[in-house]
């Protein structure tokens, strides 16, 4: 795809994040659900992103099934929703 600027050529367009099939971008899955480190000290990974409430919450609960003794939390932003290791 590229992105064409008038009196300019055409310019390869990558810096837009592609959609989603439903039109969704990224940014727009607000809510995270993390794997933190065994020391609890750092997310290790973020296991997933979703654009709901009710979705990301049954995430939080399936990775707590997968992760037994592990810190789990699902954040919204800067927010902490839910944290297993609080």
């Amino acid at each position: 795809m590229y992105l064409e600027l008038a009196g300019a050529a055409q310019v390869p367009q990558q810096d837009k994040p592609s959609p989603s099939p439903r039109g969704r971008h990224d940014e727009e899955l607000a809510y995270a659900v993390e794997l933190w480190s065994e020391d609890r000290a750092r997310v290790e990974k973020v296991l997933a992103r979703a654009f709901n409430i009710s979705l990301a919450r049954a995430i939080f609960r399936a990775a707590l099934e997968e992760n037994p003794g592990r810190r789990v939390v699902l954040s919204h932003g800067p927010r902490v929703v839910e944290d297993n290791g609080e």
